[in-house]
């Protein structure tokens, strides 16, 4: 279907045009603030991501620094962070949120740490020798499948 047709167009065909291009405009008005607003909704996360990623930067400082008896040169030694900036994030940290911070970390390093015990995997050199009249186990060595060996 041509627009450049060399012949009349009808009028109820203008006026099907015409609501096509309307439907399309209004298609592509929604799609547009659809897209603005999950824009918006990501932006949002993303801030309040920032936000708390800094404020947990911000009480790290504090912690290390208060842990290493407010030594900002040893510790920026060690990290490799300017002393500086390691003051200046440390600063908005109040002393009891550095204690409540550090009381959690020794809580923590008391604790054993939650292992799984793990089955001992047997090989087939390490598998129980079989009972007589019992059918042999199928060892494949490549990806084929048992059964299809059978």
């Amino acid at each position: 279907m041509s627009t450049n047709s060399a012949g009349p167009v009808s009028a109820s065909e203008l006026r099907r045009r015409v609501r096509a291009a309307e439907a399309l405009k209004a298609k592509t008005r929604e799609m547009a603030a659809a897209n603005a607003l999950t824009t918006r909704e990501a932006a949002l996360k993303a801030a309040k991501a920032k936000e708390e990623a800094d404020v947990t930067a911000r009480e790290a400082a504090a912690v290390v620094l208060r842990l290493f008896d407010n030594d900002a040169g040893l510790v920026s030694e060690l990290l490799g962070v300017p002393a500086e900036e390691l003051e200046r994030e440390a600063k908005p940290v109040t002393a009891a949120r550095a204690k409540e911070i550090i009381e959690t970390l020794r809580t923590r390093a008391e604790r054993p740490s939650p292992t799984r015990t793990r089955k001992p995997r047997v090989d087939a050199a390490d598998a129980p020798p079989s009972t007589p009249g019992a059918p042999a186990p199928v060892v494949t060595t490549d990806d084929s499948r048992a059964d299809a060996a059978a």
